[in-house]
């Protein structure tokens, strides 16, 4: 979810924020779908009441615009160094065989899916996830794999289009690798975006996804997931792409990416289409303060309770340490992480965090026999 920019010119802001987006007629509305629109998209259940944003009056709207520019972030600094590995680039390279997730950072991942294939989860090596180059959330730390470091990547998954999970430079820097361009699996109206500015217009590599949405690569099944949240570049552009969660699964082997979401239904109803869970996920767990965010990402207590909810084997935090999206500090999620997974009764082993760069291997073998554990609610 992009914040607003840290800039003592408002106006500059503005201007690329105008620039980034227009608005425009949805070119796949269907009024057999309750979550599309003639303008856009919708979700599929109302927000939480609780966590309604505060209404505001025009200055102190714009007051508090202000000092959010101005401040230096201070705020939002870690109480300790962000825990960082240098990245296993010979395992990474050599592995065929073995499903195994690295983090990159906030919510880019390389996905190995144990047989062969290469998969980029919302892939951002930006050093800001803004549309300016000199202002907006910064990154913190460096990509926990270098783009250039990366193996030969057979697709890139797209949650949304928010700017810290859709990078304009990473993706054209991707699309023209070494080996051949990767598949790009977007959302509706994401994938006109990506024909527009990635590809210059060969539609040949993007696939489009609407909510339930399936494809096939090389033995896997994609399915594109709803979930609770929005989508905008620019001022006048909210909502007129699709945004949502993926599946990856194959015989053997199932994976749940989140992307950004807040608590809603759309987690049972995710359930119910996967009864037997899923061996792995990563799922948000920053950005939740103020109380108003929960609306577009969960709290690392909604978070485990996703996990529990979807029978998830093993679950990683996403969305925390890299760029300051919440008003959290930038390492406070896996604290809260660890209080709610003692409230609910869930093992570090089941719902931890990785290191940046970090790989997590999944045996084959466990993937395909590991037991879930029972969805409940609290």
């Amino acid at each position: 979810m992009p914040l607003p920019v840290r800039l003592a010119l408002p106006g500059a802001v503005l201007a690329a924020s105008l620039l980034a987006g227009c608005a425009q007629v949805n070119p796949y509305y269907d009024a057999s779908k309750p979550h599309h629109r003639p303008e856009g998209f919708a979700n599929n259940y109302p927000p939480n009441p609780a966590y309604q944003r505060p209404k505001v009056g025009f200055f102190e709207g714009w007051a508090g615009r202000i000092r959010n520019w101005s401040s230096d972030g201070s705020e939002r600094l870690p109480l300790a160094p962000v825990p960082t590995v240098a990245a296993d680039l010979g395992y990474i390279h050599a592995n065929k065989t073995e499903p195994a997730l690295t983090w990159i950072g906030h919510a880019s991942f390389l996905l190995q899916t144990g047989n062969g294939v290469n998969i980029l989860l919302d892939p951002v090596f930006d050093e800001r996830a803004s549309p300016l180059s000199f202002a907006g959330p910064k990154r913190q730390q460096a990509p926990g794999v270098a783009l250039s470091a990366l193996p030969h990547i057979d697709a890139i998954l797209i949650s949304h289009s928010h700017y810290d999970h859709l990078s304009l430079a990473s993706l054209r820097a991707l699309y023209r690798q070494k080996g051949g361009a990767p598949m790009l699996y977007a959302p509706l109206g994401v994938d006109l975006w990506l024909a527009q500015h990635v590809t210059e217009g060969d539609r040949s590599r993007i696939a489009r996804f609407d909510w339930w949405d399936k494809a096939s690569l090389r033995g896997l099944e994609l399915q594109f997931l709803p979930v609770h949240h929005w989508s905008a570049r620019g001022l006048y552009d909210r909502n007129e792409t699709l945004w949502g969660a993926w599946a990856v699964t194959r015989p053997g082997f199932s994976f749940f990416f989140s992307g950004d979401l807040g608590y809603s239904k759309d987690i049972q109803d995710i359930a119910a289409r996967y009864p037997e869970g899923f061996d792995l996920a990563a799922i948000g767990i920053g950005a939740y303060q103020p109380v108003w965010y929960r609306n577009s990402h969960v709290s690392p207590d909604e978070a485990i309770r996703i996990h529990r909810e979807l029978g998830v084997r093993r679950s990683v935090g996403m969305h925390w340490g890299t760029f300051p999206m919440g008003q959290e500090r930038i390492d406070q999620a896996p604290r809260d992480l660890a209080i709610a997974r003692q409230a609910q009764g869930v093992s570090e082993e089941a719902f931890g965090v990785l290191r940046i760069g970090e790989t997590l291997r999944v045996p084959p073998q466990a993937a395909a026999t590991a037991a879930a554990p029972a969805a409940t609610s609290p």
